[in-house]
């Protein structure tokens, strides 16, 4: 075991003994990020490819970007203190469902949903959890749509099923997303006028999505 590695580890962790606590098998935390790492690519393989066969068939491309991150350590054992679990190999595996995540920008609102439906149905994906905030956005005005999913790697010896997050949204949906982000960072949302204009932008931008998304459509027939 790498000692200095290890006190990286704590640092990260905030140097709480209760956090820092079952953080005794360095080289299985390593190993089980990589499989984490691994689950990433197995799916946003699985997405590229569902991309390329929609450009094929319809001439356009229902995703714009992909983005994909492993939780920090500090973050990973934060959540497990919360839920009263010591950190190890076995309760990240069985207690977080988004270790690993992957974003995916799309075009318009129904891509969002063919994406989700031809990934989930695939015989190898199986759904967990689906959080709809599209079609029931947060108070905020938050829109997406998150998907935890499992998802087989393909190890030397075995074969192991990993747990990912998918966010699903526009372009729109994200930039609101990214600018209300950075202004809660800015100012703390105490005043209700603020958090009230925001949610206004977002359903003003969720009817011009709702209008664009009828232009291609009138197009597209």
């Amino acid at each position: 075991m790498d000692s200095a590695l290890l006190e990286d580890f704590k640092v990260w962790l905030g140097n709480d003994p209760k956090l820092s606590e079952g953080m005794q098998h360095l080289d299985e935390f390593r190993s089980l990020m990589t499989c984490y790492q691994s689950v990433i690519r197995e799916v946003r393989t699985k997405l590229d490819i569902l991309n390329d066969e929609m450009a094929l068939k319809e001439d356009r491309n229902p995703i714009q970007f992909i983005t994909s991150r492993i939780k920090k350590p500090i973050s990973i054992g934060t959540k497990l203190a919360k839920k009263e679990k010591p950190i190890s190999v076995d309760n990240i595996r069985e207690t977080l469902n988004d270790v690993a995540g992957i974003r995916v920008i799309c075009s318009y609102t129904d891509d969002i949903y063919w994406l989700a439906e031809m990934l989930t149905k695939q015989d190898d994906v199986y759904l967990i959890e689906t959080k709809d905030y599209i079609k029931n956005p947060k108070e905020n005005g938050y829109r997406s749509l998150h998907l935890i999913l499992e998802v087989p790697i393909f190890l030397s010896d075995r074969k192991e099923a990993y747990r990912i997050e998918v966010q699903i949204r526009t372009i729109a949906m994200d930039y609101w997303a990214s600018l209300e982000h950075s202004l809660r960072y800015k100012k703390e949302m105490g005043d209700a006028g603020l958090g009230l204009e925001l949610e206004v932008c977002a359903r003003e931008i969720a009817a011009i999505e709702d209008r664009m998304l009828a232009i291609r459509e009138k197009i597209d027939n």
